[in-house]
């Protein structure tokens, strides 16, 4: 019996590679002669990085980069298992949770370093990098990004903007001539399940504004300053980017990579899919295993174990996919609908936080080796 177990990550306990381990040491006590497919997942998300090393056989790499604040972080970042596939996480290097209550501030904020990390992976060599773009702490329109790669943004008397949202109603002129030459040959995919514009009431300032520190009047000064960037980059560059799908995405880095790279968008868990061949591994499999932190109805918008439902189904509308979730929360019960056949949770009893955290892998694997239970009865 071919059993596949393809979690995502159960954020703050375990990594998607270690919930896919615990899942299997669960399972195998009841199935002991099963063949087992361990397959960790993401959603173009916090995980994505280390899911896809994981899965590729890849290697994981760190480099110091310049935060969001402009103070040296260390980020994480990954080559694929084929030597030509760079993934990055934004978040690695300009994500909130490098500020605080006190220090965020939108209006100075800056992707820098996620620029460095783009020019990281070209070091390596690569031809495709997939960069996932949500948890972000900026607002400048990935324009700090761009003047990583050699994009210069100068003002009226030819000097460069201030970095952030803010400084962006200074400028006058982008200069692309001193842009890395070998991005030409790179291809970038952009994970990001985003769909808000640039500009606008439904646009990055408006939408996540909030989140990153911005008080009402910085919303208003962001947005205009994002309109004004997207009107430069209309006349100068002759790319229209205001109102596209997505382009709002990370406090408008959406719309940077679309214009300074060879980038196109996905849905997150569409690229992790593909990567990891699930498809292909799901085939002749008896039964799919996935899962997360935790499984509600938002499950269906995007997020790893839906993704994994869907493909499980395509294959075959008869493998039962079971999913296992460290908490069950609101109408999660309209995934069955969705491509799940059965769904569990892991918490038995109610104890503080940090003990559910601490018990997250003796609790899945559990929770693993009753479902199996259950399964056994009614073969």
């Amino acid at each position: 019996m071919k059993i596949v177990i393809a979690p995502d990550s159960f954020k703050g306990s375990l990594t998607a590679k270690e919930a896919s381990q615990a899942i299997h040491d669960g399972f195998i006590k009841v199935f002991p002669n099963a063949e087992y497919v361990l397959v960790p997942m993401a959603d173009g998300g916090e995980g994505t990085v280390q899911s896809l090393v994981d899965a590729t056989n890849g290697k994981l790499l760190e480099k110091k980069v310049c935060g969001p604040l402009e103070k040296t972080v260390t980020a994480k970042y990954g080559i694929l298992g084929d030597g030509k596939t760079g993934v990055i996480e934004m978040a690695e290097a300009s994500g909130i949770g490098y500020v605080t209550k006190e220090t965020k501030n939108p209006l100075v904020t800056t992707t820098y370093g996620t620029g460095e990390l783009i020019m990281a992976c070209v070091e390596q060599g690569v031809k495709k990098i997939i960069i996932g773009i949500g948890g972000s702490a900026t607002n400048d329109g990935g324009s700090g990004m761009a003047e990583a790669l050699g994009v210069k943004f100068l003002d009226k008397n030819g000097n460069q903007i201030p970095r952030g949202g803010g400084g962006l109603s200074k400028l006058d002129r982008i200069d692309m001539s001193n842009i890395d030459p070998r991005l030409k040959d790179v291809e970038l995919i952009i994970a990001s399940d985003v769909t808000n514009p640039l500009c606008g009431e439904k646009g990055a300032s408006h939408v996540f504004g909030p989140q990153k520190g911005a008080t009402k009047e910085m919303i208003q000064i962001l947005d205009s300053n994002l309109k004004h960037y997207a009107d430069v980059i209309k006349k100068q560059l002759g790319k229209d980017v205001a109102d596209v799908p997505g382009t709002g995405a990370a406090g408008g880095l959406g719309a940077g990579l679309l214009v300074f790279t060879n980038s196109k968008m996905q849905k997150g868990i569409d690229i992790v899919v593909n990567y990891v061949k699930l498809e292909e591994k799901l085939r002749n499999a008896k039964l799919c295993v996935t899962g997360e932190g935790g499984i509600d109805f938002q499950t269906q918008f995007g997020k790893a174990p839906f993704g994994v439902a869907q493909a499980a189904k395509k294959v075959s509308k008869d493998l039962p996919v079971i999913a296992i979730a460290g908490s069950l929360g609101r109408e999660y019960q309209e995934l069955y609908d969705k491509g799940f056949d059965a769904i569990f949770g892991t918490i038995e009893q109610v104890q503080p936080l940090e003990e559910v955290i601490a018990a997250a892998k003796e609790s899945l694997i559990r929770t693993a080796e009753n479902v199996a239970r259950a399964i056994k009865i009614t073969i």
